[in-house]
């Protein structure tokens, strides 16, 4: 594993084009690993069926894959306390790297237990990209945080649009290998992490966070004790802004995962086609990702707090359209919009008020906690909404949804009011 580096000294008037070089190898990594991601999720599904022989299983490839983040959250969030971000998003990749190799064996050898492990930390690839937008907080001013952490986030657009679309080649490639077509897609998703791990591990240097702690005061250095995840959970108990965030991120994320996760079965059953969902799922992540710089933008200039509101009155707008939509695919896939953009505005502003709340040293640890607890609030949340739509329908798992949102609102309007 890559050691702690003792990073140089660096003058106030390096420092921007310092964040500039930091920021262009984030976002490069950024475009490989949603490429990475997305050429893998395009097929997991079919995949997972075809390897067990049933569709009643097929929704476990999903599962498997939001595990992995959570799993590898809070080790990833003590690796990067004591040796920075660059050994935490190299070992991401390479974890991704080997899951998906894993599953490119599960499928060759036809076992699904095989092959839902791999799936697992082929998911847990995607917390490399989850991290990296706080790895580009690290070295921005206060005034520009969200900025650059929704620019991170904006990248990964690049990579979730293509990756779908080099599926089909990446599995006809390995024709006559002896590896199913369906798998092929992980083939390049292992080589694609493989690139990013080496990118991240020659090219993020300076490592961001050990700069930030270089350019801190003497005493949040020598705090050692105050990178630990106890003291992390700690620094989130002692601020109700951190603790906002906390609830914003999760809460946003796991809303919008339980009710996109289902959209596909509810626009199945109104009679839409593959393509029609595949349509209404592109217009969903264009709105996740593709207008987060203009959510960094907001919630530098209006505040974090006011985004978080918007984050709540877009979402629940999201669950009105998308659960009172009924056989209108056009008022569903404008939901699936306003979702995505809700997502965004939670994600950005709850992150860069999370970085603001808490001491330099803790800022690792806390993130990895939000990643945490983020990743298994949604992987709860995704089962629960297949169970929800049989039961009670997808008008009703859009009720929950929004009510997912209301502790995240009472908590904004709390700290609202204390401002005042």
């Amino acid at each position: 594993m890559l050691s702690a580096e003792i990073p140089p000294p660096v003058a106030a008037p390096e420092l921007p084009a310092l964040r500039r070089r930091i920021q262009a190898v984030l976002i490069t990594s950024q475009i490989l690993g949603g490429l990475g991601i997305a050429i893998g999720v395009a097929l997991a599904a079919v995949l997972a069926k075809d390897v067990s022989g049933t569709e009643a299983l097929s929704g476990l490839a999903s599962t498997a894959t939001v595990a992995g983040p959570a799993l590898l959250a809070m080790p990833l969030a003590a690796l990067m306390s004591t040796r920075g971000r660059r050994a935490g998003l190299v070992l991401a990749y390479l974890v991704g790297a080997l899951g998906a190799c894993v599953v490119v064996l599960g499928a060759v050898v036809g076992s699904f237990p095989l092959l839902l492990l791999g799936l697992v930390g082929f998911g847990a690839g995607s917390s490399a990209n989850l991290a990296a937008r706080f790895a580009a907080a690290d070295l921005a001013e206060p005034e520009r945080r969200a900025r650059a952490i929704s620019t991170v986030v904006w990248a990964t657009t690049i990579g979730a649009v293509l990756g779908p679309n080099i599926a089909a080649p990446a599995g006809r490639s390995v024709a006559g290998l002896g590896i199913p077509a369906t798998a092929g897609p992980f083939v390049w998703a292992a080589g694609v992490f493989l690139l990013a791990a080496a990118l991240m591990a020659v090219l993020l240097r300076p490592d961001p966070l050990l700069t930030a702690r270089a350019l801190a005061g003497p005493a949040d250095r020598e705090e050692a004790d105050g990178r630990s995840l106890r003291a992390g959970m700690r620094a989130v108990r002692e601020s109700s802004r951190a603790r906002l965030a906390l609830v914003t991120v999760a809460a946003s994320h796991t809303a919008m995962v339980s009710i996109m996760s289902m959209t596909p079965v509810a626009l199945s059953h109104h009679g839409a086609g593959i393509e029609l969902i595949g349509l209404v799922i592109s217009g969903h992540i264009a709105g996740m990702y593709a207008f987060s710089p203009v959510m960094g933008w907001l919630s530098d200039r209006l505040g974090r707090l006011s985004v978080i509101g918007l984050a709540v009155g877009l979402l629940s707008v999201a669950a009105l359209l998308a659960g009172t939509a009924g056989p209108s695919h056009g008022r569903t896939a404008v939901g699936l919009f306003v979702l995505g953009l809700g997502w965004s505005a939670g994600l950005v502003s709850g992150s860069a008020l999370l970085t603001d709340s808490v001491p330099q040293a803790a800022r690792a640890a806390v993130q990895g906690l939000s990643d945490f607890t983020m990743n298994t609030a949604a992987g709860i949340g995704g089962l629960m909404a297949g169970l929800i739509v049989a039961e009670a329908g997808y008008g009703w798992l859009n009720v929950v949804g929004a009510c997912l949102l209301l502790p995240m609102a009472a908590l904004a309007v709390r700290g609202a009011v204390r401002r005042a």
